[in-house]
């Protein structure tokens, strides 16, 4: 079993307050979550409007795997949504 953990730093230029920032990062994760069956968090920079820190994680039987669906994540992000992955780190294990 091999176990994958992508963490990406975002900046949302367009978010104005928390609120706006909520609702982005919310329809974010579930569309995430529900495209590429993978579990996925806000996981700092809670309290500021304009960034924030997702963590994903997948599972499966290939490294070679996880790593295409987090390149495949990391452009649905960035063409669907009004954000810049500005930093990412990726792990496998």
């Amino acid at each position: 079993m091999i176990i994958g953990l992508l963490q990406l730093d975002i900046l949302i230029p367009e978010s104005n307050n928390l609120k706006e920032k909520r609702s982005t990062i919310k329809s974010l994760k579930e569309t995430i979550r529900k495209r590429f069956n993978v579990s996925i968090a806000e996981t700092g920079k809670l309290d500021k409007w304009s960034r924030s820190e997702i963590s994903i994680t997948k599972v499966s039987n290939e490294a070679k795997f996880i790593r295409q669906e987090f390149q495949k994540i990391q452009n649905d992000i960035e063409s669907r949504y009004p954000v810049e992955i500005i930093d990412k780190q990726e792990e496998v294990w």
